[in-house]
């Protein structure tokens, strides 16, 4: 009779266990291929597509707010590169006509400059995004975990585990698909974190490029430049971090070892999801930008 109690006891947990581990390997599984999905999704976009309101906002701030100063910044460019031309040329004892086309023609570009910010800014971005819609096509590999697939060998290699042997594995899925939440959230904090980055640089575009018609005041606007390409750029070394990751993932085998493959997965989200906070260092030192 006990043998049977024994039994009965012992067959509810291994149902139990069973359960816990297969609903905490579905969340974990499910937010995983979610936020490696969403990468792709989140930069390919542009600023203006990624958030229209935000975007417009930031339009109407840059308008009201920084063109003003970005004007009252050309007038003082304008001036001291005027009086520059005049003491470079032998206190105009040397000026020729062609000195004022070349002033004006200087003051023809800051001023176009200002008013067509958003436009040259936009462009690099475009740029980016085209880049990054042709890096998506060259990475075929599939970032999703087959989670159906997962789970059918997880229940395999569980219908010959001891009791004990359940009980570790239980608790493993259990701090591992904490864990990937965890790395969720990063995840989403990386790619917000660079979109209002963006929306932060581009909010005060005109003042760096109202210093673009000097050579000693062009140093400000050069770096904001590069600055704008770095961030564009991210975005693609972002697709080749998840290709890498597409990759490491497809290596998994469930029928080795289910605790190596289990730590596994965890470790390529770790590693995923630090590659790509390193990204945004990585693209600003290619850049030089500082």
């Amino acid at each position: 009779m006990f043998d049977g109690i024994f039994e009965a006891i012992e067959e509810w947990m291994r149902g139990l266990l069973t359960g816990m581990v297969e609903s905490n390997l579905t969340t974990m599984f499910t937010d995983v291929n979610e936020k490696t999905g969403e990468i792709a999704a989140q930069v390919g976009q542009t600023p203006q597509g990624w958030n229209g309101s935000i975007f417009s906002l930031i339009q109407n701030l840059s308008d009201s707010v920084i063109v003003p100063i970005a004007g009252m910044i050309i007038t003082f460019v304008l001036c001291y590169e005027l009086i520059s031309m005049f003491t470079e040329k032998n206190n105009m004892h040397e000026v020729d006509t062609w000195m004022f086309f070349k002033y004006f023609f200087k003051m023809w570009v800051a001023v176009y400059l200002v008013s067509h910010t958003f436009d040259i800014t936009m462009a690099v971005f475009d740029v980016g995004q085209h880049i990054v819609n042709a890096a998506g096509g060259v990475i075929e590999s599939d970032t999703a975990i087959n989670v159906d697939a997962m789970l059918e060998q997880m229940k395999t290699a569980m219908e010959s585990m001891e009791i004990g042997e359940l009980v570790i594995l239980a608790l493993e899925t259990m701090l591992v698909s904490l864990c990937m939440k965890i790395m969720s959230v990063l995840i989403t904090v990386i790619l917000y974190g660079r979109m209002i980055e963006i929306y932060l640089y581009t909010s005060v575009a005109p003042i760096p490029f109202s210093t673009m018609s000097n050579r000693e005041w062009g140093q400000i606007g050069n770096n904001y430049f590069r600055g704008l390409f770095a961030l564009g750029f991210q975005g693609f070394f972002m697709m080749v971090c998840v290709g890498i990751y597409a990759v490491l993932i497809a290596t998994i085998e469930i029928s080795d070892n289910m605790h190596s493959a289990l730590f596994g997965v965890a470790a390529y989200t770790v590693i995923l999801c630090f590659s790509l906070m390193k990204t945004a260092n990585l693209s600003k030192s290619i850049f030089n930008a500082h």
